[in-house]
Formats: C-alpha cells, structure tokens, sequence
C-alpha cells in the first residue's frame, strides 16, 4: 500500500466568490481531512504543496479576480513551490475548455458538482458518510447553511444556471441532522442559503416547503437565530412569514433582491413579477412580521435601461425605504438572453446610476439607525478590532450589513460568540455603536 509522506499531504483551499463557494470549500476540507490530509483554507503562510482554488464566475470583476488568483499560483507552481494546483467552482465549470488552453500550469480543473472526481484524482475516497459534515471557515459561532443547489429561475442576465445547474432541494431529515451537528459544535446561528430559497420542496416534494424546513430547524436545541438570504420575489410563499413571526428564533430579517423598479426593466430581466406585485409584496412582509428588516439588490445599466427606468427604481428606493441595499453595474455575460441584447449603457452611467442609488440609500440608512438610538437590542459579536467588540443585531447579516460597535472596558466579560443585550448611544450611516446592559 502507498504510503503518503508529511510534505505530500497538505492542501490549501482557496475560497472566491460567495457564500455558497464557501459552504462548498467547507465540504471539500472535511472530506479531505477524513483521507488523512492536512488542510488550511486560505493561508497566506503555508507549507502546503497542493492548493486548489474555488472560482467565482458570476460577473467580470468576480471572473478577473479568478484568473488573477489562479495566475498567481501558477506562478507558485512554475518556481517550484506548488506540487499540484487544482481549479474548482464555478468558472471552472463555465470556461473549462478556455482555462486548459491559456493556462496549462494547472494540473485539473474540476467544475461545480465534480467534488467525487476531484478527491480521486487526489487519491482520496469519497466518504458518502460525511454528507452534510464540514469544516467550518467561518467563526465557530455562525455557519452558512445551503438547502438546495441550482437554479430553475430564467432571469436574463444571470449565468448561474449554466454553472450550478437545476435547482435540486436537500432533504428536511438531511438538513435538520447537519443543523444539530453544527449545534453540537457551538454553531449559533445559521444563515439559510440557496440560489433561490422561496423555491425550496418544489424539486424534492412537489411543492413549496420553506415553512415546514423553517419549523424543523427552529426545533433544533442550541439554533439561537435562523437567517434567510437570498429569496425570489415571485411566487414567494407566504406562509414562511407566519413561522418567521412566531418563532423568536428566526430573526426578523430577509435578503430578496429585487433588482430593478421599472416594469420595463422586470420584464427584460424576465423577473416574473411586476413592480405593483412587487410593492404589494414588500408591503405585505412588513405587515405580517413587524419589525422586519429587508435586505435587496439592484442592477444599473441593464441593456435597455432609460433614463426613465433609472428615475423609476430610483423612486421606488426611495418610497420603500429598504433597511439594507447593495447595486450592482449590470455585467454583460456569454450564453444569458440579455447577451442577446446590446449593452447599450455606457460603464460611466452605470456607475453613476449605481452611485446615486446609494447616496439615496446612505441617507435612508443613516434615518432608520438614528431611530434605533436609545433601544436595546440583542447582539452577537463576531470580532474585536480597534478597541471594539465588534457585532450584529438579527437585522444584520455578517459581511454586507450594518455593525453594532461597543467599546472593550477593563471589567468587560463578552467572549467573541457571545449574544449580550447592547443599548444604542450613536449612529452613523452603516454602523451602530452601543454599551453593554
């Protein structure tokens, strides 16, 4: 039998892109720790003699910082530093054909649900026991948490189909049971994650079972919060707000993007909701889970878009007074239905629009966290810098929403995963800063 040496055995993951690539990244580390490798994630330090890399292919910036990192390590590998250098994720999956030809230093490259044939190559078992087991990569405290993969929605500018494919459900028994895993392991929160969570039992139950998946994992002991991100508009299942509001453990908080305001625009995006149904939604969320925050994103600059289309998602930001936004510059992707159409918005406008988009919503923001002045809220902190415990509300999601900041004292006794009830004494546009009580 083939005996590996020490200096044979170490991996480093390299994780780009989103949350999702990380859960992915996570599965691939447990199933390679289980073969007896020795694996770091992300190390800019390391001994490792293998490194394998999970692409973003989402949008250009995303698809050039790919190349970048693979070039980089290609590099690391031509001086005679890397033994291996392996490609994975998602523009991987897409552009496979391209990356062997214009960058042959790479020893495989592997696409998004080619996880068994990549641990072969390496020599490794796929240990089908460890289904829904990882290595966690964010702070012990929270995990992202996937229910499903792929995507059955036929948005115009969106190539996530073409790398992640059909959306395939997990089962609830499969999810619950990582769910108390992580639990066990001092996981508090877990942020629902998928290409579109609203669609979740569709594929595995013949119909729509957000709510029930929601019931279950609220059920389990030691979930401190629940989070949902990323949920479709359309056909949105309402009877998942009735859980969110009676349960205190799934937090008040919802990432749907929406991505534009204009009826022109929906359709061309081929979005499958109109912008009344759209307000009509928001405004039945809102009334049937008090106190929600929601969290969407838009795009500037989608093929067609007029000054007119941009005036009306411009208003409807400002009427809906969302808690949480984020505008990306639309991305004109190879094999998308908007691809058939021309990019007509110069790269200057769209910036400018997404620009103006977020001056609005920096004072919108900078309103709703001047109202939360004087209130106490629940936080968990992820992080010290700079003097602070530095930590989030359940209206916060880690990464991409507002902070809460409250300063390190000498009989301060707050441990990083901690929750402690916080009194808010300031506001700025994106950040709280609070006392503890």
């Amino acid at each position: 039998m083939k005996v590996r040496n020490q200096t044979t055995n170490k991996v480093n993951v390299i994780t780009l892109g989103c949350s999702k690539n990380i859960v992915d990244s996570e599965v691939l580390m447990g199933q390679l720790q289980a073969n007896d490798f020795d694996v770091t994630h992300e190390a800019e330090k390391s001994d490792a003699n293998i490194v394998i890399i999970n692409t973003c292919g989402f949008i250009d910036n995303a698809k050039q910082e790919s190349i970048d990192t693979i070039l980089r390590y290609a590099d690391e590998k031509e001086a005679g530093r890397l033994d291996k250098l392996y490609v994975t994720g998602c523009l991987s999956q897409r552009y496979k054909d391209e990356l062997e030809v214009e960058i042959p230093q790479v020893d495989a490259y592997f696409g998004t649900l080619e996880l068994p044939q990549m641990l072969k190559v390496l020599n490794a078992d796929y240990k089908h026991e460890l289904i829904g087991e990882r290595l966690i990569t964010t702070p012990r405290h929270y995990a992202y948490f996937k229910i499903a993969e792929g995507c059955n929605r036929p948005c115009s500018f969106c190539a996530i189909p073409l790398m992640r494919g059909k959306h395939v459900d997990r089962p609830i028994e499969d999810l619950v049971k990582e769910a108390k895993r992580l639990a066990g392991m001092g996981t508090k929160e877990l942020i629902l994650i998928a290409q579109d969570l609203t669609y979740y039992g569709l594929q595995a139950y013949g119909e729509r079972k957000l709510a029930d998946l929601l019931r279950n994992l609220s059920d389990v002991n030691g979930i401190d919060w629940i989070r949902l991100q990323y949920a479709y508009p359309s056909q949105f299942p309402l009877d998942a707000l009735d859980v969110m509001a009676e349960r205190d453990n799934i937090c008040k908080y919802l990432d749907m993007p929406l991505q534009h305001g204009s009826d022109n625009m929906l359709k061309s995006m081929r979005r499958g909701i109109t912008k009344r149904r759209t307000i009509e939604l928001v405004d039945t969320i809102r009334q049937r889970v008090p106190g929600i925050a929601l969290r969407t994103t838009l795009i500037s600059g989608h093929p067609g878009e007029t000054e007119q289309d941009f005036r009306e998602m411009y208003d409807f930001v400002e009427q809906t007074r969302f808690e949480r936004l984020g505008i990306f510059t639309y991305s004109h992707e190879e094999n998308t239905h908007s691809h058939t159409l021309v990019d007509d918005v110069p790269a200057e406008l769209k910036q400018e629009r997404a620009d103006a988009i977020m001056e609005l919503q920096q004072g919108i923001s900078m309103e709703l966290n001047e109202a939360r002045v004087g209130q106490t809220y629940k936080v968990l902190f992820d992080r010290k810098e700079s003097g602070h415990f530095v930590g989030r509300t359940e209206f916060d999601s880690p990464e991409v929403d507002n902070e809460v900041l409250v300063p390190v004292e000498r009989d301060t006794f707050v441990r990083l995963g901690d929750f402690a009830n916080v009194k808010i004494t300031a506001a700025t546009d994106f950040d709280l800063y609070g006392k503890l009580v």
